[in-house]
């Protein structure tokens, strides 16, 4: 699979990722077995971006990407984040320096590695400074244990304001044809200071596959059951305009969730999208996107389909976390 640079002398990383996140929660049971089996298959297919975090099943998602990459470290560039403590069973925003430390030493003996490749401040805490935030983690640089950082889900200001402490490799944050608010401000920011976009959820969560069943039919425990934009009328009118992209789809010989991962490795060499998944058909569905080269005409029938800011509904049931 050809490679995509994050950030300005940040690694090479594989052109397509894999999130590793549904393979431990939030979309229904996961089956440990299959989800190994699936990071071993991505890496034979030459995807060497995982990416997890320690917020994830509460630890269980690293420890299950450890197991996975024992004996294969170096075949990958491993990504991991702090900053969403689950302690108690509640959700706070840590990113004081002494948690910074204490996190980065968790999360590497769950993984069972001596360095992290990247490591993201998963959300921000506007309590804490950023220039502490990002300090300590340079600190984790210094030190050895990390090679590169990033942050995640984080507006222009902040970006900036952290790469005038130490270079960022990359920016997470969600995007997609049914996400597109940070074109306005974000990445233009992102691309003037040499930090890639790592593009999370570029499937909208599947619901740019045209296959996602409707949110009554969901399992309890699959958070897209209360997704505002996957809920009522706001679900309706975004089928709409996943019936036309299929159309595009089919037309050009591909599917549904191909297209749409196309369409986000067409914005850039410097964004790398990485779908999750947790089940081995999708992710060789997914691969294959990476060979997909849209024309214009192509690119222009998508942008028809799906206008920037035509999707209604949030992204989440709570959008308090987000840096707007």
């Amino acid at each position: 699979m050809n490679k995509r640079t994050l950030g300005t002398g940040g690694p090479q990383v594989s052109a397509l990722g894999l999130g590793c996140m549904g393979m431990s929660e939030f979309y229904g049971k996961g089956d440990e077995t299959e989800s190994i089996s699936v990071i071993h298959r991505a890496l034979d297919l030459g995807m060497n971006f995982l990416d997890t975090a320690d917020m994830y099943g509460s630890g269980h998602n690293e420890e299950l990407v450890g197991r996975a990459i024992k004996g294969r470290r170096d075949e990958v560039v491993l990504a991991t984040k702090f900053g969403v403590n689950r302690a108690g069973g509640g959700r706070t925003i840590e990113n004081s320096p002494d948690y910074i430390r204490a996190a980065c030493d968790a999360s590497l003996r769950r993984l069972g590695v001596d360095h992290i490749d990247l490591y993201y401040m998963h959300r921000r805490n506007p309590d804490v400074p950023v220039e502490d935030s990002v300090g300590a983690m340079a600190d984790l640089v210094a030190q050895g244990k990390v090679r590169h950082l990033g942050l995640s889900e984080v507006n222009a200001r902040t970006l900036r304001e952290a790469a005038a402490v130490h270079p960022i490799a990359a920016l997470q944050s969600e995007y997609s044809l049914f996400t597109r608010g940070l074109e306005r401000e974000i990445l233009p920011a992102a691309r003037e200071l040499g930090v890639a976009l790592v593009a999370y959820s570029p499937i909208s969560r599947g619901f740019l596959t045209g296959t996602l069943p409707p949110a009554d039919e969901l399992p309890d425990d699959d958070f897209r059951k209360w997704m505002p934009r996957n809920t009522g009328q706001n679900a309706a009118h975004n089928a709409t305009m996943v019936a036309e992209v299929t159309k595009i789809a089919e037309a050009a010989g591909v599917t549904t969730a191909q297209l749409a991962l196309a369409w986000v490795l067409a914005q850039g060499q410097d964004v790398v999208p990485i779908p999750g998944t947790k089940r081995l058909r999708y992710l060789e569905e997914n691969a294959a996107a990476a060979a997909i080269e849209l024309t214009g005409e192509q690119l222009a029938a998508l942008e028809r389909a799906v206008p920037a800011d035509a999707v209604r509904g949030d992204r989440y049931a709570d959008m308090t976390y987000l840096e707007a």
